[in-house]
């Protein structure tokens, strides 16, 4: 089988992490994944050693690879222009639709015209999205399948001390607990809540270092910048604006070590990657106790959640965390075995590879899939 991913924006978040760890499944079951993007927003490198990667916006560049490559299935994410590639490419076989944008005003755009195109069904990576979903679009006749992202845990895995590469950024100094804030800088992650609960702990102890990992090509990365030296907090927040996917075990392996958690300050979310990452390492998890995160993390046992934004609360929960060494190893090892049971690349991927046979083959049954798989 052959299929084709279409999004609009090759970025280092969740969605390309989540597909190429798909992608790797993917081809271990027969299933040859191929992507095509717009725009590169540095998320290349995680893709390149995984799948054969187009990068263009000539119209008909896309067409050509739409007619020749005679996918067997093609899977759209959140990109609505790209029905009329296919309408325009005579593209007949089975559509995929993934709806991963947590802001209706956002998801709107790319639900709203199939321009012809009858989608087989919807993918989103959450019940919460599910819900979302159902708000824009009455999904009545077509279905709409629930695909929690997954990921490797033999590649993300808590890592022995003497496998760690502590000569790579970001290094670890001694006598700090490293808090790890990961993923892009723009409004929806909600960085200045970040600044805030910086600020408060700067004020209030000195033996807590802030990682904050991304964001080299974020919309909102000067007004970080800018806001993180204005505030005098270059000593406590420590910046690495580009750490390549294939660091990130040694990362979080650095964080786990300290004593340390990660916070996420998101309003919203479809997913979220790095929660799963970061239990799958086992590092317990700080959050906003919403929907979805209340479907990846067990409040108590994996990490903490906190109320709303409210930075009063974070920083208590945080503190829960980072003085309490025993609750601490308990929630990393209940992390590690939590991510293992419900978000395994083999239990995630294996429910798509199921629906893909499904349906591109639907009236052949399984046992013709896997004779020509």
């Amino acid at each position: 089988m052959k299929v084709l991913i279409i999004w609009r924006l090759l970025t280092v978040g969740g969605v390309n992490a989540g597909w190429r760890n798909r992608a790797v499944y993917f081809k271990k079951h027969g299933i040859n994944t191929e992507f095509l993007y717009m725009k590169d927003h540095g998320g290349l490198h995680i893709m390149e050693d995984v799948a054969p990667v187009y990068l263009t916006k000539d119209k008909q560049e896309i067409n050509n690879i739409i007619t020749k490559n005679h996918y067997d299935a093609i899977i759209v994410v959140d990109t609505g222009y790209a029905y009329e590639w296919l309408k325009k490419a005579g593209y007949e076989g089975p559509v995929i639709v993934e709806a991963r944008t947590p802001e209706l005003i956002k998801l709107r755009p790319h639900i709203k015209n199939f321009h012809g195109i009858v989608p087989k069904t919807f993918v989103v990576p959450s019940y919460y999205q599910k819900d979302l979903l159902s708000i824009l679009y009455d999904t009545e006749h077509i279905p709409v399948n629930v695909i929690y992202n997954g990921i490797d845990v033999s590649f993300f895995r808590p890592l022995e001390k003497e496998d760690i590469s502590f000569t790579e950024e970001p290094l670890l100094p001694p006598d700090k607990k490293i808090i790890g804030w990961i993923g892009r800088l723009d409004k929806r992650k909600n960085w200045p809540m970040l600044i805030e609960v910086a600020k408060r702990i700067k004020a209030e102890r000195n033996d807590v270092e802030i990682w904050v990992i991304g964001g080299a090509q974020s919309v909102q990365r000067e007004e970080f910048r800018a806001a993180w030296q204005a505030e005098k907090l270059t000593d406590i927040i420590k910046w690495f604006p580009v750490i390549p996917y294939q660091q990130m075990p040694h990362v979080y392996a650095k964080i786990l070590l300290s004593g340390g958690c990660t916070l996420a300050t998101t309003k919203s979310e479809s997913f979220g990657n790095t929660f799963i990452e970061a239990m799958s390492c086992g590092v317990p998890v700080v959050a906003s106790n919403i929907r979805p995160i209340t479907e990846l993390v067990k409040r108590g046992e994996t990490g903490l959640l906190y109320r709303g934004q409210n930075v009063d609360d974070a920083i208590r929960q945080l503190y829960g965390i980072l003085d309490n060494p025993a609750l601490h190893k308990k929630m990393s090892q209940n992390a590690i075995a939590h991510v293992r049971e419900k978000f395994s690349i083999e239990k995630t991927a294996e429910q798509y590879v199921q629906l893909l046979k499904r349906t591109v083959f639907p009236e052949n049954g399984l046992n013709e899939v896997n004779g020509r798989d």
